[in-house]
């Protein structure tokens, strides 16, 4: 049986540090050179990946951005993209405009990944953009407005505040066909939430879907933690939820196992095995 293992980053395979652990990289090393296939399914894109997850010999493409981009980390390449119209990107930038709410806009063109913002106008929002442009060198344009700048090649928005605050944009972007998001809570912050929007074709479950019929495995195995795991969890014939989960993910799990700070993905892939 040809079988997968695909993991989350963010709260699952990373430590509360946003890093693999020396452990986990020589425990999943040895695994990978013992015969298995491991990737991840990450919010994240390839402009972090890449630099976080260089410790591990990842031997499929990864699902990236909530399953937007499906990425050969090892060539750095993009296989596919999903993007969003650029009637859509007009739509959820006129939602952002009228509620005075600024976030950032991705783009991919040909293999380039590039991001938009309009204003920094909080802590978090800076943080973001410093972690991003100078540690992982993310290439970012300051626009007057969203709505002056949608084309073919918008993949994604990131928007993080507060949960009321983005409460008013999900209602609004709820109703607009061809979209989807994921609206959850940041794991390093204790007030700031993420709400993520894609294409309706782009989901963490399309993203395994997709691995699954075009490398042919026969069973996938995941680790998740938070609720944006859900589709990857609904894509996969069995379910891992680090202890450190949101509460509702464990209850879709088939089995509970240590913490990301405890190495629990790495540790569970040699035990089992």
């Amino acid at each position: 049986m040809r079988q997968l293992f695909i993991s989350d980053l963010d709260g699952t395979l990373f430590n509360s540090q946003a890093k693999i652990s020396e452990k986990s990289a020589d425990l999943l090393n040895n695994s990978i050179d013992g015969g298995i296939f491991f990737t991840f399914a990450t919010a994240r894109t390839a402009a972090s990946v890449v630099p976080l997850t260089k410790s591990i010999r990842v031997n499929v493409p990864c699902v990236l951005m909530n399953g937007v981009s499906i990425f050969d980390a090892k060539n750095c390449q993009y296989i596919r993209n999903e993007y969003i119209s650029p009637e859509n990107s007009a739509r959820i930038a006129s939602v952002l405009e009228s509620l005075g709410q600024n976030g950032f806009m991705y783009k991919i063109c040909g293999n380039s990944l590039f991001c938009e913002y309009t204003e920094l106008d909080s802590p978090s929002m800076e943080n973001f953009y410093n972690v991003r442009k100078y540690k992982y060198d993310k290439q970012f344009c300051k626009v007057s407005r969203f709505s002056d700048s949608c084309s073919e090649n918008v993949v994604y928005f990131t928007l993080l505040d507060s949960f009321e605050k983005l409460d008013k944009v999900r209602q609004q972007i709820s109703l607009i066909d061809g979209i989807r998001f994921e609206f959850y809570k940041d794991i390093y912050s204790s007030n700031i939430w993420y709400l993520e929007i894609f294409s309706d074709k782009a989901s963490k479950f399309n993203g395994v879907d997709y691995l699954r019929k075009n490398f042919h495995f026969d069973k996938i195995i995941c680790f998740g933690d938070n609720l944006n795991d859900i589709p990857m969890f609904n894509a996969c014939d069995y379910k891992i939820a680090v202890s450190n989960a949101d509460k509702r993910l464990k209850e879709l799990a088939d089995c509970v196992i240590g913490s990301n700070n405890e190495d629990a993905v790495a540790v569970w892939l040699s035990q089992n095995l």
